[in-house]
């Protein structure tokens, strides 16, 4: 038995049989959502292999339960590529995730704008990303399912769908490119110009991975930025974790009122 299907049994038998319609990864500042779901609250330390969301202003926890009525299960934090090394570090949760049934994921991040229609605060969809880091979490895989395609990565049907629910709850989403950079320093004025000339919205230290490993299982993803600052250079403000971390309660609360939506909206998927 392999060890995604052994943690998706111990987690059926904490949180019940259903499959989640949607699985949920959240970013820096935003694991309390976490604590909206109406369900089982799983520590990953109770789930053997999952690596650890170190980074301050995550939740490290697995929550199976009910969002606006639709099932759910909810990362409440990550593992980055800087944490370990291994870009593939959140593989195993998202193994998890497709053993469970689901087949739908959305990412959720911190970031930082290059655009000044965007400023922190707002809020990023994805329509594409660009993996600057220079590596990738299926370097290693040994089947020819590594080479996946990414022209659809970020599913359309599921771009549209929130771009709905933002404009329902009268939210501004604007679509942008996500250029994922390795952490964990921030990134130098000469590199967000750099982004910024190969067509990059924002940057930020996860999410890409997480993309890129969905698609390999199997997946349809969508995800949203939080701004909680401009890329270096750009502003006159200090640039720092801690500032990240008071930034995205701003965004946060919109993001949530926007996945609310999405989540009564959306229609109902059969399972896998």
């Amino acid at each position: 038995m392999s060890k995604s299907v052994e943690l998706a049994r111990l987690i059926r038998d904490r949180a019940g049989d259903q499959p989640p319609e949607y699985g949920l990864i959240l970013g820096s500042g935003l694991g309390h959502l976490s604590g909206t779901v109406d369900g089982v609250a799983i520590p990953d330390d109770d789930l053997p292999g999952f690596p650890h969301a170190g980074v301050s202003g995550h939740v490290p926890q697995l929550v199976i339960g009910q969002l606006e009525g639709r099932r759910v299960a909810v990362f409440g934090g990550r593992s980055h590529y800087y944490e370990s090394g291994r870009a593939d570090a959140m593989r195993l949760p998202l193994e998890v995730l497709a053993a469970l049934g689901c087949d739908r994921l959305i990412l959720t991040n911190a970031a930082g704008s290059l655009r000044p229609d965007i400023p922190p605060g707002g809020l990023m969809l994805l329509g594409d990303h660009i993996a600057f880091a220079g590596t990738n979490p299926l370097i290693g895989e040994p089947t020819d399912a590594r080479f996946v395609p990414m022209t659809d990565a970020h599913d359309a049907a599921m771009r549209a769908s929130l771009s709905a629910a933002a404009e329902a709850q009268g939210i501004d989403l604007p679509e942008g490119v996500y250029c994922w950079f390795s952490g964990p320093s921030f990134e130098t004025p000469a590199e967000i110009r750099a982004a910024r000339i190969l067509g990059a919205d924002a940057v930020g230290m996860s999410t890409v991975p997480e993309i890129i490993l969905a698609r390999f299982l199997g997946l349809r993803c969508a995800a949203i930025s939080v701004i909680t600052n401009m890329g270096a250079g750009l502003s006159d403000e200090s640039i720092s974790h801690d500032h990240t971390k008071a930034m995205a309660p701003l965004g946060a609360a919109k993001l949530e009122r926007i996945l609310r939506r999405f989540l009564r909206e959306a229609p109902a998927v059969q399972a896998r």
